[in-house]
């Protein structure tokens, strides 16, 4: 995975669980699926992370 795309999906997913950590006080439903969908944004990272590995492995070989 190239720098950007990490640092997007660091960025994205830091703002994401902070927004949940605020939303805590003023709507708890809310930020629960703020929380979901920050989770499922740091999955979505992992998997675009191994797909790339397994891209560029699969032509060294």
């Amino acid at each position: 995975m190239n720098k950007g795309l990490a640092l997007w999906f660091a960025v994205s997913s830091m703002a994401l669980v902070t927004l949940s950590a605020i939303l805590i006080n003023e709507s708890p439903l809310l930020a629960v699926g703020v929380f979901a969908v920050a989770t499922l944004n740091i999955g979505w990272g992992f998997v675009t992370k191994a797909r790339i590995q397994r891209k560029t492995n699969s032509g060294n070989v």
